[in-house]
């Protein structure tokens, strides 16, 4: 029996798609114009756009930052660390660190067990042509495991947490543990500035309320060794006690996609994915299969848009891409086997989760409004500028 094939819309709004990209009301909370114009293409044209700065004004701003790393991570063998997932945001700034900025960073990568081959292969290739430093943290994978079938038992849409907490919060830790003050990741606003609303499965931080209501339900073991750092112990203990320093150098440098992945390819090896998070089997299964079949949701909406409002797309070729899946039936029938094998379940149960009444993150105990008062304080201090909802 094959998974049921009817997406599940949430939104009862009319119809509507933005004129300059391709984000929909499957977004509930998208406002238009008068012109058809979403705010995101608003956002982007009056708040994103007029401060971004990617000629030799960003690169000297970059450059200000890559000496303060340099002085203050002089006599130490490292100065940073960056996490690499094989996938092309970090593969980049990997890049871009020690080629553009002339640092020395620790490349810092996690295994929670959903690694691609080309992944891997990816992350050795730049590990070598770089001549960096990797450090490989693997989660627990019993762990890991009964955290992600609580987090699919619980029916919300945001699948990816179990693999996110694991990434950042390990990071985190290692770098605290190790006195490494400047963290570089590969967010921007080239390939992201449309960012994902959170009714998508984009639950903005790590909020540990939330997962240990959900395990508690849930889970079946307990989470000795799984990190969690949580969204306020980064934002306030590490960022002001600590002064651990996030930074994104590649909103200061030129991103064209397709540039950038020839440039890693013929530099290194570097093989480009079909789809942006395709590096992980486990988010390349929820974000193809799971969240647009089960819930309506197309995160492929936000990607392109971005690459739309960047001028690496145009709508039309977007359009026409979303118009189908991005991997074929067959295929994507076998991962459904797979990801159910691989979480020890059968195929009828993956199903019957499958099937299950769609929830949210609502239905369960959490700090959303804490952290949504804390973005719209970033919104206005103009340290987030992508729309955040």
């Amino acid at each position: 029996m094959r998974p049921n094939q009817n997406n599940k819309k949430v939104s009862n709004r009319p119809y509507q798609i933005c004129s300059q990209t391709i984000m929909d009301t499957s977004d509930p909370n998208i406002v238009f114009n008068e012109k058809g114009e979403s705010d995101y293409y608003t956002n982007y044209i009056e708040t994103i756009l007029p401060s971004w700065r990617t000629d030799e004004r960003g690169y000297n701003e970059l450059m200000l930052v890559a000496d303060k790393i340099k002085k203050e991570g002089n006599g130490k063998d490292f100065d940073c660390i960056i996490g690499l997932s094989g996938g092309l945001d970090s593969s980049y700034v990997a890049y871009v660190a020690k080629e553009v900025m002339g640092l020395k960073p620790l490349l810092f990568h996690v295994d929670a067990g959903w690694n691609t081959d080309k992944a891997v292969g990816n992350i050795e290739k730049l590990c070598n042509g770089l001549g960096l430093d990797l450090f490989t943290e693997v989660i627990n994978w019993e762990e890991m495991k009964d955290l992600q079938v609580a987090v699919l038992k619980s029916q919300i849409a945001d699948q990816d947490l179990p693999q996110d907490y694991a990434f950042f919060s390990s990071m985190y830790k290692f770098a605290r543990k190790n006195k490494i003050k400047y963290v570089l990741t590969g967010g921007n606003f080239s390939t992201e500035c449309c960012r994902e609303p959170e009714e998508w499965g984009a639950f903005p931080g790590i909020d540990s309320i939330l997962v240990n209501d959900i395990h508690s339900r849930f889970g079946t073991r307990p989470l000795k060794t799984f990190p969690i750092v949580d969204i306020l112990t980064y934002k306030i203990y590490y960022k002001y006690i600590i002064g651990m320093q996030v930074y994104k150098p590649l909103n200061f440098v030129p991103y064209i996609k397709k540039d950038v992945e020839q440039l890693l390819f013929d530099r290194y090896g570097w093989e480009p994915f079909q789809h942006k998070h395709h590096e992980s089997r486990f988010t390349r299964f929820y974000e193809d299969f799971w969240l647009p079949r089960k819930f309506g949701f197309e995160k492929r909406r936000a990607h392109f848009s971005s690459l739309i409002l960047t001028g690496q797309m145009t709508r039309e070729e977007a359009l026409e891409r979303i118009s189908k899946p991005e991997l074929s039936e067959e295929f994507l029938q076998k991962e459904f086997d797979y990801v159910a094998d691989k979480l020890d379940l059968t195929r009828a149960d993956l199903q019957e989760i499958f099937d299950g009444e769609n929830k949210t993150f609502h239905d369960y105990k959490n700090k959303i409004k804490l952290i949504g008062f804390g973005a719209q304080i970033m919104q206005k201090l103009g340290l987030e500028k992508r729309l955040f909802r």
